[in-house]
């Protein structure tokens, strides 16, 4: 199923993360994550929280560094899915709103995780943590996970350094983050999230979730707009007025996530909510694939 408004709306998500992965992804893409099994694959630098019983004995006493193999097939990766539900992602006109489509992604992406025997975690958040479950190979784990993504509701402002120093400590060990959201907040805090992630050595990822209407805004007559963060926040104007500054300042906020994602060293992957679930996740799985090779 291509359209993914349909799709999201077909059944639970328990159903639709299992249709995205195993109608579109399982057999068609090798996994591009590393962990622990009998195929060894090559050396990393060892990290603390690392197990000492994968550190290289022999490379340490010819180096005198500490080594960890690192393995293919059988993977242990730990994965925390940072999901924004503030009120700007229950944006949606023509599509599904930005939130469900983050919802689904992240049950698909933990779906497909889970049946690599791979940990996957959650945490929820606008202007405070809203939800939050553990990173677990479990599967009565992954249904906390998206009983929390199905009941959460949008709400409140976005605000990423607001997770900084409640999220951040908590996430354990070297691990995959992979943060969903429009990224609606000042640049500044952005910036600070990424870098704290990066200082723990996790390896980032920025899902960049975008309505169409908010890449070509194909408004022509006079509209009111409403603030989804703030109640009470109106504006009626003339969009062929706006259109054409508006532009300018969001082609500027993206080139903005883009550098901030570039000098820290994170992936910045940029998601229409028309764009099929498969073929996005498919594509960065592909791209990921490419750079570890």
């Amino acid at each position: 199923m291509e359209d993914p408004t349909a799709l999201a709306r077909f059944g639970r998500l328990e159903l639709v993360a299992r249709l995205v992965v195993e109608g579109f992804i399982i057999g068609q893409h090798k996994s591009p994550y590393k962990g622990a099994s009998v195929e060894f694959v090559e050396h990393r630098k060892y990290y603390p929280g690392d197990e000492i019983r994968h550190i290289d004995w022999r490379a340490y006493g010819k180096t005198g560094k500490y080594y960890i193999k690192e393995f293919e097939d059988e993977t242990n990766l730990r994965c925390y899915m940072l999901v924004d539900a503030s009120g700007s992602m229950g944006y949606g006109q023509s599509t599904l709103t930005k939130f469900e489509y983050a919802r689904v992604f992240a049950a698909a992406l933990g779906h497909l995780l889970l049946n690599q025997r791979d940990a996957v975690g959650l945490h929820t958040f606008d202007t405070e943590l809203r939800g939050h479950v553990r990173p677990s190979a479990s599967p009565t784990n992954f249904k906390r996970m998206l009983d929390i993504l199905e009941q959460t509701e949008v709400g409140g402002e976005t605000s990423l350094s607001s997770i900084v120093d409640t999220v951040v400590p908590t996430l354990k060990r070297r691990s995959l983050v992979c943060l969903l959201s429009d990224c609606f907040d000042k640049l500044d805090s952005l910036t600070t999230l990424l870098q704290r992630l990066r200082h723990a050595n996790h390896d980032v990822v920025m899902f960049q979730i975008v309505a169409p209407e908010e890449e070509d805004f194909p408004f022509s007559r006079p509209t009111q707009f409403r603030n989804l963060e703030r109640e009470g926040h109106h504006l009626l104007t003339d969009p062929n007025k706006l259109r054409e500054h508006y532009l300018e300042q969001y082609a500027a906020f993206c080139e903005g996530i883009d550098k901030v994602c570039g000098s820290v060293g994170v992936d910045h992957v940029k998601i229409l909510t028309n764009q099929p679930f498969h073929e996005t996740l498919g594509q960065w799985l592909d791209s990921r694939a490419r750079r570890k090779r």
